[in-house]
């Protein structure tokens, strides 16, 4: 039986304990009060940003490092809230910090394909404006995300020359050349790679040589699938994302991926894909919650159930703790488009923020009374996540009766 875990904490300027156990949690993300005496309105400063370092398997030798490159996604990420900048902006930040670490599978040390190749997806998106920007198996670019978010950008200032409709989504080497030429530096693919992601490649190469050796003919598929599964069961899953919520209340969320190991080449993840790799969703008449989503997981599983965008939509609930255990059940573990799996695997990172409906109505230009509510939940035998808001000095580490994670950030 596949195992279900979530998460809903809160902060405030302390942080609540857990011990209460209560499901879930309303959070201010910020409480700026003028001082008495002082003739200045202070500068609001507010923001949350969450991340994740992949659902799978986080050996206890790197747990140190995940917690570090967690801790500095989230630092990265509130730099530039304190700065002023959209949600966009930061969780875009959050994502280059996550892809230049060596031990992430994003950017820098990806899991090369079949080919000894890196290729990368990436996306994000602005729940303000609403619009995506995505790229599938890119090479030679050491942050997919920043091509990602430059897609999203050159979107927003509308059509092109003769009226063209700007692209959303870009692949392969048409997704490189179209990087290169607006300004994102390429990067060789050899200066990617690293040890680690280069020793696991040939250990992996050796196993399917040998399993195709020991077994040739009708059962050589057979073998070679199950030699993938063992690979990529677990330890492989660690795709990297964030969610980012800013001072005006605009969501945003990110998502990067190197992709299964030893993949075949062109082969595009739940990374890239709309809907499946993450969401992001200001409020409306309609929706009364901003919700921003990020995943990680197998990238078929994910596409075929579009999870990120089944949890925003879950997230409307009023119980968001019970409504995110039943989408992950009923629109995951459950779902018809996956019921010739034998392992479901995924996890989602989720948050959501709405205005107080109690006590007077906040200055318009303050975050105060944005109440932000965070979860999370994984299939996979772990899952690496933190938090941070503009007011914490450094990130912390999730508290709660149902942990299933490592990796956690220090308190």
């Amino acid at each position: 039986m596949i195992g279900l875990s979530s998460y809903a904490g809160v902060m405030e300027k302390s942080v609540n304990s857990t011990e209460e156990q209560q499901p879930c949690s309303l959070v201010n993300t910020c409480s700026n009060k003028q001082e008495s005496g002082k003739k200045q309105m202070p500068k609001p400063v507010g923001g949350f940003v969450l991340v994740h370092a992949g659902a799978g398997y986080h050996s206890e030798s790197k747990a140190k490092e995940y917690k570090h490159v967690c801790k500095r996604a989230c630092q990265r990420a509130v730099d530039q809230l304190k700065a002023g900048a959209l949600a966009v902006e930061a969780v875009a930040a959050a994502l280059v910090e996550l892809e230049d670490s060596p031990f992430t599978n994003a950017g820098l040390g990806s899991n090369l394909n079949l080919s000894g190749e890196i290729e990368c997806d990436a996306s994000i998106m602005d729940g303000k404006s609403l619009h995506y920007g995505a790229v599938g198996a890119i090479s030679g670019i050491k942050n997919p995300v920043l091509v990602a978010n430059r897609l999203l950008t050159e979107a927003q200032r509308g059509k092109l020359s003769a009226g063209r409709i700007p692209p959303c989504f870009l692949v392969g080497r048409g997704a490189h050349e179209w990087a290169v030429r607006h300004g994102i530096p390429p990067c060789p693919s050899e200066k990617m790679a690293t040890k680690f992601s280069l020793s696991a490649y040939k250990r992996n190469k050796r196993k399917m040589e040998l399993a195709e050796k020991m077994d040739p003919g009708q059962n050589q598929r057979k073998r070679r699938r199950k030699s993938s599964e063992t690979e990529n069961g677990s330890g492989c899953l660690d795709t990297v994302g964030a969610i980012v919520v800013d001072l005006e209340g605009n969501v945003a969320a990110a998502v990067s991926s190197g992709g299964l190991a030893m993949k075949h080449p062109g082969r595009v993840g739940q990374a890239a894909h709309y809907g499946c790799g993450c969401w992001a969703e200001n409020g409306c008449n309609m929706n009364p919650y901003s919700t921003a989503v990020s995943t990680s997981g197998c990238g078929e599983h994910l596409i075929r159930t579009m999870l990120a965008r089944e949890c925003s939509a879950a997230m409307q609930a009023e119980d968001a703790h019970q409504a995110l255990l039943e989408a992950m059940q009923n629109k995951f573990i459950g779902s018809p488009f996956l019921s010739s799996e034998d392992r479901v695997l995924g996890g989602v990172i989720v948050l959501r923020c709405g205005r107080c409906a109690e006590g007077p109505p906040p200055p318009p230009e303050s975050i105060q009374g944005i109440l932000v509510e965070f979860l999370w939940s994984h299939t996979t035998e772990s899952m690496c996540v933190g938090y941070m808001s503009a007011q914490d000095s450094k990130a912390k580490k999730m508290k709660g009766p149902k942990m299933n994670w490592r990796g956690s950030l220090e308190a």
